[in-house]
């Protein structure tokens, strides 16, 4: 199958994308630099932390999809999307170094009238004035005149069965109309709505307004978790009858810290920019701020329900449940369990893990001992820590094993455990 797609950046947003295309008939070759991710994939096996699983990717093999290290691809296709993966830099700055590779990558080879567009979470500012100069200088070619070039930032969420790619609006802001339209042509073959943004600053900001409103949200609620803890108020019960209000309220729960690519790095994005306009965002920073303190939070709470039941930290055997960042996906990227493992390491516990999606897990470089049967694991644990609630746990049957379960997510039976 000729290629008419390249996905650089086989990551969280790219696979997704590659995905969709190649289930929809669209010639697709993926490039990433990184020799494992392309072995992996050539083989048939998701890499590390990617968001498909390995009967998705034999899926699209056989549709023709194919994963290349080698640059010279990318020559041969009439769109480029840019899904490299970003992340914070020293100070928490906005490291786009994987970006600016991706895009010197593709200038080397780029072709008049292709369309260019950037996936990648990025801050306001950066496909115009990064991708670009980038694409310009390499190519020689012009934006908005030789080629097009658009952002239209991810919105893949992992896991989520109600909302596939198809059914999740792709939102696009072109350099220029028509730039926005070629991108929106190319999205409308796989997705059943497009919104047209004003520009590429507004579609690179209504991303991370997303994920800020999801952050700070998140942070609210885990604020209370710790107040209504403190006042012996069950916080699961409060968010029940709130979210019985047809109007004004969105529910949201508390755990034990955020994680993923987005969350925990996107609001970062704007904090940094906005000091460098003279003024903070104090809401986004504050929040970064709740939701960075939840792991050290949910480890002192492990502690002290260990003291209460004359158990000290130190020797005590901790069974950790879920160690991923989301349920029933195997990427642990951003997540809280290996900060919380960590602190209860310091504290002197005993660590053992279970998760049916991670075969081995390390924590500061030191292999943790995986449970192979989980009743067991937990009827032998002073403190059964539930972080992450895949479907595969019975928390009912678990309860009634463990000394001690302490539930981070709220989703025990009432009475069942001790919980967040």
């Amino acid at each position: 199958m000729p290629a008419d797609l390249a996905v650089l950046g086989l990551t969280h947003s790219g696979l997704p994308l590659a995905q969709a295309a190649t289930a929809n008939g669209i010639g697709t070759l993926g490039y990433d630099p990184d020799d494992a991710t392309v072995a992996d994939l050539g083989a048939g096996r998701p890499p590390q932390d990617a968001p498909l699983s390995a009967a998705e990717v034999r899926r699209m093999l056989a549709g023709g999809f194919r994963a290349s290290t080698d640059p010279a691809v990318l020559g041969r296709v009439r769109t480029a999307v840019i899904c490299a993966p970003t992340g914070l830099g020293a100070n928490r700055a906005p490291d786009m170094s994987a970006v600016r590779t991706a895009a010197r990558t593709l200038a080397a080879r780029l072709r008049p009238r292709t369309t260019v567009i950037v996936e990648s979470s990025v801050y306001p500012g950066c496909t115009e004035d990064v991708v670009r100069p980038l694409l310009e200088d390499g190519s020689g070619l012009r934006a908005g005149r030789d080629f097009h070039l658009a952002c239209s930032p991810s919105r893949v969420d992992p896991g989520n069965r109600g909302y596939g790619y198809a059914t999740i609006p792709k939102v696009i802001g072109g350099l220029t109309p028509a730039c926005t339209e070629a991108a929106a042509a190319f999205y409308g073959r796989l997705t059943d709505k497009v919104v047209r943004a004003r520009g590429p600053r507004e579609a690179e900001t209504s991303k991370l307004l997303e994920t800020n409103y999801r952050h700070i949200n998140i942070a609210l609620m885990n604020e209370m978790a710790v107040f209504c803890h403190d006042l012996g108020i069950d916080l699961w019960d409060v968010v029940r009858c709130a979210e019985t209000k047809p109007f004004g309220f969105q529910s949201f729960r508390p755990g034990p810290g955020v994680g993923g690519p987005g969350v925990p790095v996107d609001p970062n994005y704007l904090a940094y920019h906005s000091r460098s306009l003279g003024y903070p965002l104090r809401m986004v920073e504050l929040a970064q701020e709740v939701n960075e303190r939840m792991p050290r939070y949910v480890s002192q709470r492990a502690a002290a329900l260990l003291n209460e039941h004359g158990k000290s930290a130190r020797g005590a055997r901790v069974l950790l449940l879920g160690v991923t960042y989301k349920p029933d996906l195997a990427s642990q990227e951003g997540g809280p369990a290996r900060e919380v493992a960590g602190r209860l390491k310091e504290l002197g516990a005993q660590l053992s893990y279970h998760d049916p999606y991670v075969p081995q897990w390390r924590v500061a470089g030191q292999p943790v001992p995986r449970a192979d049967s989980l009743y067991e694991a937990a009827a032998a644990a002073d403190l059964t820590l539930l972080l992450q609630n895949h479907r595969v746990y019975d928390l009912q049957g678990i309860a009634a094993k463990a000394q001690l379960l302490l539930d981070t997510r709220g989703v025990s039976p009432t009475g069942a455990a001790h919980r967040l």
